[in-house]
């Protein structure tokens, strides 16, 4: 087929409906109609009420013969009781309950009344103005009525199936659901995406290429087919694909992957057929799907066979891309935060040609996120960014979004006119740590939580490689009953063995408080365990950071789960090794946690102070924890109280 007749085909003025879809809805509509015409004529066609002289209406009344009659102007109508000896019709007997009718005679007859209450006949009458035309309106108006409305919805259908209608409907399971902007419905630009830097660089050439395709067209490029966003959730995918569409002035269509799956088989096939070819009539244009794992799954990884809904519609989504010819100028952005999970034919240069990772921003981005995001929010001269910026670390640009719009709600809460930087810090606190519970504690477990507590932050202070102290608390938060928060100086990519030890070390800091104090350990460590251990399973077994072990990695289940992909898996090393890498982390644990001791019991007066201190205030900052501690010792002399075993 030429561009031209491809073009003619996709003039929105002249839609060509499949001939499978044409021939289904032409009998459907004769079929509707030949229902609705039977309807109407049955009543009329079928046989009327038998016709009676006068005088035989007469006879029939003085025998007992009729149970009813209706008076309608010069017309009886009525229902016989029994059977009539004869038919005046001459076709055979009468059955009970059969209708008639006979005409009243012009001179009026006295004595029909008595009669048929002397037979007790029931009487009744109809209205004078009451004739055949009002008889044969009341039949007919009804199934007008019901023909008028099966013929709209017959239209509507029509127009559905012929891409008309985006409103959904019977025939439209097919339709896509993206939702479709255009240049004048958004003006989001590139400027109004902060923080994204290195991805904004990497989408400016499909910016002008949307643009100005005839451009790279002389020159003989091909536009990249598709882009795919990688990053985890909330720093901000979506809002970079509008920002493309926008900033090149190009319709968007934007929708889901897990809208293109129904309960219908090739439903979803069908939504993709329909989405690209929409796309084409409006190109160039940006088509965004996100969650595009929903759909993208690697086909025979799961526990159905190859005719899947899903992995039917992922080979036509790989179909309708790689079929795009270069004249059509259809970009796909796609977003996903699992792409491990991916078909890898969907991921070869042809389809997603490019692969742009978003990671969470750093401080400087940080800064620039919560600008944006302030501007429609009133702050007070005390509220610096830069600060909040850096007490933010691990935060995507949802959650910072989210902080600014906590930080505004507690201050319509407590009726000030502005945001301060109390607001912001406690906004803050309820995100990471949760809101405060009035959860009264006896005397006994408020003093247990407070050594905890005060042990890990002993820990932060003594231990050289940790992360800077902020914040203790015992004030119950979320699912804690304390806290102790951290926080690095900077935005870290890599971690060094010595932190990683000095960060387990902190974690074990409050069962070690609770040890030294108290003589016995209590459940609240549980969750410090846990974090622990992780931390030495993967420094052993990942980063090679045991001496026994060596310079080797195994996997040990620390991969997401990815049903089909992990059955039928072997352990990649021997029972011999697991039970080796098993005895390291013990190992590494329990020496961390007797360097910890070691230090703790050496500072028992420093811990006695500051668990004082925080059960009298319930929380403390970085300043008054600096009074009651002060200046840390130096590297050299904790080595020599932890002893070898440091």
């Amino acid at each position: 087929m030429t561009h031209d007749q491809t073009t003619r085909k996709a003039q929105p003025g002249h839609p060509t409906p499949p001939d499978g879809e044409s021939l289904r809805r032409r009998l459907l509509l004769a079929l509707g109609m030949t229902l609705v015409l039977w309807m109407v004529l049955a009543p009329l066609l079928a046989p009327g009420p038998t016709e009676l002289s006068y005088t035989r209406f007469k006879q029939a009344v003085s025998q007992g013969q009729v149970a009813e009659v209706t008076f309608e102007r010069d017309r009886i109508g009525g229902r016989f009781a029994d059977p009539l000896p004869d038919d005046p019709a001459g076709s055979g007997k009468v059955r009970a309950g059969e209708p008639f009718e006979t005409t009243m005679p012009q001179v009026q007859d006295a004595e029909l009344l008595p009669l048929l209450e002397k037979r007790d006949v029931e009487i009744a009458a109809n209205p004078a103005e009451s004739g055949v035309w009002t008889r044969v309106l009341a039949t007919l108006l009804p199934w007008a009525i019901l023909l008028g409305g099966f013929l709209y919805l017959s239209q509507r259908m029509q127009k559905r199936m012929m891409g008309g209608g985006q409103d959904g409907g019977l025939f439209s399971f097919g339709k896509t659901k993206a939702k479709r902007f255009r240049h004048q419905d958004s003006n989001l630009g590139m400027d109004d995406v902060a923080g994204l830097e290195n991805a904004k660089a990497d989408l400016q050439e499909i910016v002008d290429h949307l643009a100005d395709p005839e451009r790279f067209r002389r020159l003989g490029a091909t536009m990249p087919k598709g882009v795919l966003l990688i990053g985890p959730p909330g720093t901000g995918k979506t809002l970079l694909a509008r920002a493309v569409a926008g900033e090149a002035g190009v319709p968007f269509f934007s929708l889901s992957g897990s809208e293109f799956v129904e309960m219908f088989v090739g439903v979803g096939a069908s939504r993709v057929r329909d989405l690209f070819e929409a796309a084409k009539k409006e190109s160039p244009c940006v088509i965004f799907i996100d969650e595009i794992d929903a759909v993208g799954r690697s086909r025979g990884a799961g526990l159905g066979g190859g005719h899947d809904e899903r992995e039917q519609t992922l080979n036509q989504i790989l179909s309708e891309m790689d079929g795009f010819t270069p004249t059509e100028d259809v970009v796909v952005l796609a977003a996903t935060n699992r792409p491990d999970v991916l078909d890898q034919a969907l991921l070869r240069p042809g389809r997603f040609d490019r692969k742009v990772n978003i990671d969470l921003p750093d401080r400087k981005a940080r800064k620039a996120i919560l600008e944006v995001h302030a501007r429609k929010i009133r702050l007070d001269a005390d509220v610096d960014l830069g600060k909040v910026a850096v007490r933010t670390v691990g935060f995507s640009g949802a959650d910072l979004e989210n902080l600014i719009n906590e930080a505004a709600l507690l201050a319509g809460r407590e009726r000030q006119d502005a945001v301060d930087m109390a607001l912001l810090e406690s906004a803050r606190d309820k995100i990471v740590l949760g809101a405060e519970r009035d959860q009264g504690m006896g005397d006994e477990e408020r003093r247990l939580v407070a050594y905890h507590e005060s042990g890990h932050t002993l820990m932060a202070w003594m231990l050289p490689a940790a992360d800077r102290l902020d914040k203790i608390s015992i004030v119950p938060r979320g699912r804690a009953l304390g806290v102790t928060q951290q926080l690095p100086e900077e935005d870290r990519r890599t971690y060094k063995e010595s932190y990683l030890r000095d960060r387990i070390g902190v974690m074990l800091g409050g069962r070690v408080a609770e040890q030294t104090v108290f003589g016995e350990v209590t459940t609240g460590a549980e969750s410090d365990l846990a974090q622990a251990t992780e931390l030495a399973r993967r420094m052993v077994s990942r980063w090679g950071m045991s001496r026994r072990i060596g310079p080797v990695a195994f996997r040990r289940g620390d991969e997401p789960v990815f049903l089909g992909r992990e059955m039928g898996q072997s352990q990649d090393f021997s029972d011999a090794t697991a039970r080796l890498i098993d005895e390291e982390i013990r190992q590494l644990v329990e020496d961390i946690e007797g360097r910890a001791r070691r230090l703790m019991e050496e500072h028992r007066d420093r811990l006695e102070r500051l668990a004082e201190a925080v059960l009298e205030d319930e929380s403390l900052d970085r300043s008054a924890i600096d009074a009651i501690l002060g200046e840390p010792p130096r590297s050299g002399e904790i080595r020599r109280i932890a002893g070898a075993g440091g």
